[in-house]
């Protein structure tokens, strides 16, 4: 009997080691899931903030009862914006004169000048070989002398008549013919001094020459060089150093900028800041580009380069209009618009158009006057009619 007893308390006692072995396992299976799940929700939370970068931006946030969403408004007031149109442009000499062969040409014996030099009106540039041309007026030169000497003997001829017609020994019709022969020798004579201009005017037309005070841009000539009136463009001048800088802006901002606005251009591959003028407006606008010159003076300076490309800064005349930054102001196919918030805090849609744009904002040139509460940000999370929270937002 006591035997059986005591396998009996045996037996219970292993069953009771079992079940405690069976909870002690689930309480770890329990354990392990919590540790998982705790393990995945820090590695969730991790990962929004790197996505977010470490910020906590909202367009605007909904207050924690859930009635009302808090967005920042402003009320821009109305301020004296100076207007500044950015453009490219391409450098250029304001007056540019091509130099060529004005006269019958020949073989280049020297050339005086080199690209960058400075030269006065009527300055030689390039000397062409003369020698036969100086020849040829010392021929002219004879040949006058010739004449000369035929009219002196005419003359002497004439005055010997005219004392022997008193006396009948020479007909008037002899002295007519004596004084027709002065006559021509006389003529034969400026004939041949008039010739002699000729030749000299030429022998002056085979130097080339500076036809005006100016910088030298090009030279496209070299001693033993053969040139005539079909050579082409010899040499490239800019009258007086003037340069300019043909920029090309838009046909809209094109109608802003008035003839004698200031601009500043910086030359590429420069850190130089050079002032210039606008002093011609194209007259047409490019049909593909949509675009249209401004042609802007300057004074010369060793910074500029014609054919090189430069950055300007046009100034586009002063405007009094709200200012608001780029992220207030909306657009759709209806146009631009702003959301500003009424004094009852719905939300409204109000058209507006967009004036000068600058670094500091844009303006609006109608459809607000400074007065309203004016949506900031997150304007395309609202919409017209629905009541909001606005807060003032912060002086910067």
């Amino acid at each position: 009997m006591n035997y059986e007893t005591k396998m009996d308390l045996s037996s219970a006692d292993d069953g009771a080691l079992d079940h405690d072995r069976g909870e002690s396992a689930e309480g770890s299976s329990s354990r392990k899931r919590l540790w998982i799940i705790l393990a995945i929700v820090g590695a969730l939370a991790l990962a929004a903030v790197l996505l977010t970068g470490g910020e906590e931006t909202e367009p605007f946030t909904e207050d924690r009862t859930g009635e009302l969403a808090a967005v920042t408004v402003m009320s821009p007031g109305s301020t004296t914006i100076e207007g500044q149109i950015n453009a490219t442009g391409t450098l250029a000499a304001r007056r540019e004169m091509p130099v060529g062969v004005t006269g019958e040409g020949g073989r280049v014996q020297s050339v005086l000048v080199e690209p960058g030099d400075w030269v006065g009106a009527g300055q030689v540039l390039a000397v062409i070989d003369r020698s036969v041309q100086t020849q040829q007026t010392a021929s002219q030169s004879a040949q006058i002398a010739v004449a000369q000497a035929d009219a002196d003997l005419a003359q002497a001829n004439l005055d010997r008549a005219l004392q022997l017609v008193e006396r009948g020994f020479i007909s008037q019709a002899d002295i007519d013919r004596l004084t027709a022969t002065r006559d021509a020798a006389v003529a034969r004579v400026r004939v041949a001094r008039a010739q002699l201009g000729e030749r000299q005017a030429r022998n002056a037309q085979l130097n080339i020459v500076a036809p005006a005070a100016g910088l030298v841009l090009e030279r496209a000539v070299e001693p033993g060089q053969v040139v005539g009136p079909g050579s082409g463009v010899l040499f490239r001048l800019a009258r007086g150093g003037e340069m300019e800088v043909l920029a090309q802006v838009g046909e809209g901002e094109l109608a802003q900028i008035p003839v004698g606005a200031t601009g500043r251009v910086t030359p590429v591959g420069s850190e130089k800041t050079l002032t210039c003028q606008v002093w011609q407006k194209s007259p047409v606008i490019n049909r593909e580009t949509r675009q249209g010159t401004v042609r802007c003076a300057m004074s010369y300076d060793e910074a500029l380069r014609p054919g090189g490309f430069a950055k300007v800064e046009l100034a586009s005349g002063t405007m009094d209009a709200p200012r608001l930054p780029e992220s207030a102001i909306l657009s759709d196919d209806k146009g631009s618009y702003v959301y500003v918030v009424d004094g009852e805090n719905t939300v409204q849609r109000r058209d507006v158009e967009i004036g000068m744009i600058s670094g500091d904002g844009i303006a609006v040139a109608s459809g607000l006057d400074g007065s309203e509460r004016v949506v900031l940000r997150a304007g395309g999370f609202l919409n017209p009619g629905e009541q909001v929270r606005p807060v003032a937002a912060k002086a910067q």
